[in-house]
């Protein structure tokens, strides 16, 4: 523990048996900070630290309503990309891989990701350090945590924050971020702080907040970490054959660019085999459902996955580490940008119809996740419809206007 934070903790020690201040919004969230006190202990977290980080906390309905609807899920992925990718970005993408050269071909080497890829997750996450968020982390964790579909979530993070200060890796007032907690140049939540943080300049701190080389560092450790690696590619755009089997395209099925050469799936300019290894491993991904362009993504593509749950973000970041690049991202295949993609209100309708029609969509929370998605190509097999999976306006006016189906019923299944 430094000098600094064992003052700070001394002149906090008469504190650690007083209640928490009072907050003039919710009762409830009060209680809530009072109960979960147990659990910040048994985390090995002081009375102190919990006392003063709560001090001003109050409920942050900013966060409730944006946990209910995060873009990534909720905007079309073409109206996504056109912001994430935009000529803008792209430039001072180019501008800070020049800038910074040096430095990021260091950590290429070091750490085996490409220089471009970290660059394009710097753009997207922080808009290369110029909005790093304005939400207190603490009172954003804590809303999560008290209230939501993401209360285990909520909690994991608020310990690791208080750890975070407790620790002296931050002092309190840095902690500020996105509404789901997320932090510094390259937005690290503060359990993926504590686990892949590094101190690339030797100074004795992980500064994900103001020193660069701590950060590329960091981004690139995480990536290694999830298996990415240089050179590699991220994926192509494919074409597939009018008999495609749209079942295919799921997150669970992995096939060697052989196979999928043999199934027929070429890339939009040629043979799979000439342009990547035959044994090389891929998935199909459908962003915009069978009428949208198609993808074949690697590894790499999964890695940055991990780094964000969102296909358009993952693809975002993808297109944009090529533009700065100098590569071309360019899609052959046009988005169908006249099948818009639902709301809230509507993705929790489609859930009840896919309920009502006999398929289990797993709970009716307005989250297509991978419940959801087999009970819809359950449905749309059922009716002789593409199975891509694809929650659209369009399949939602479709399941809206079909009669129950006895004949055939999805899988239960969770989100």
């Amino acid at each position: 523990m430094n000098r600094q934070f064992s003052t700070f903790i001394t002149g906090l020690a008469l504190m650690c048996a007083a209640p928490l201040p009072a907050i003039a919004d919710e009762p409830g969230f009060r209680e809530w900070l009072k109960e979960f006190r147990s659990d910040a202990r048994a985390a090995g977290i002081s009375d102190a630290v919990y006392t003063a980080a709560f001090a001003n906390v109050v409920v942050n309905e900013r966060v409730i309503q944006l946990n209910d609807d995060q873009p990534e899920f909720s905007r079309a992925v073409w109206d996504y990309l056109a912001s994430a990718v935009s000529a803008d970005r792209i430039e001072k993408g180019r501008l800070n891989l020049a800038t910074h050269r040096e430095l990021l071909t260091s950590i290429e080497v070091q750490y085996g990701v490409d220089a471009e890829v970290l660059v394009a997750i710097w753009g997207l996450e922080s808009s290369y350090g110029s909005i790093m968020g304005s939400h207190d982390v603490l009172g954003a964790l804590a809303t999560l945590g008290w209230r939501g579909r993401r209360t285990a979530y909520g909690r994991e993070q608020l310990i690791a924050a208080l750890r975070i200060v407790q620790n002296g890796y931050a002092e309190r007032s840095q902690l500020r971020g996105s509404w789901a907690g997320a932090m510094g140049h390259t937005q690290f939540i503060p359990t993926t702080y504590l686990a892949y943080a590094v101190d690339a300049n030797g100074d004795g701190r992980r500064d994900v907040w103001g020193e660069l080389s701590d950060v590329f560092a960091s981004t690139a450790n995480y990536l290694r970490a999830s298996k990415y690696v240089k050179d590699s590619g991220w994926g192509v755009e494919v074409r597939l054959p009018l008999d495609f089997d749209y079942e295919l395209s799921d997150a669970d099925v992995s096939r060697a660019v052989a196979e999928w050469s043999a199934a027929g799936v070429t890339t939009t300019r040629g043979d799979l085999v000439d342009a990547f290894d035959p044994n090389k491993r891929g998935r199909i991904i459908l962003p915009a459902g069978a009428k949208g362009p198609a993808f074949l993504t690697f590894e790499n593509f999964d890695a940055i996955l991990k780094y964000n749950r969102s296909t358009s973000y993952a693809l975002a970041v993808a297109m944009l580490s090529d533009r700065i690049a100098g590569r071309s991202a360019d899609l052959v295949v046009d988005w169908p940008r006249s099948d818009r993609p639902l709301s809230l209100t509507e993705r929790r309708l489609l859930q009840e119809k896919l309920a009502d029609n006999g398929f289990q969509p797993g709970p009716v929370d307005g989250v297509i996740g991978a419940g959801t998605r087999r009970a819809l190509r359950a449905w749309q097999r059922s009716v002789g419809l593409p199975a891509d999976g694809y929650a659209s306006a369009d399949m939602l006016m479709r399941l809206t206007d079909a009669r129950p189906i006895e004949s055939e019923r999805g899988p239960d299944a969770s989100n």
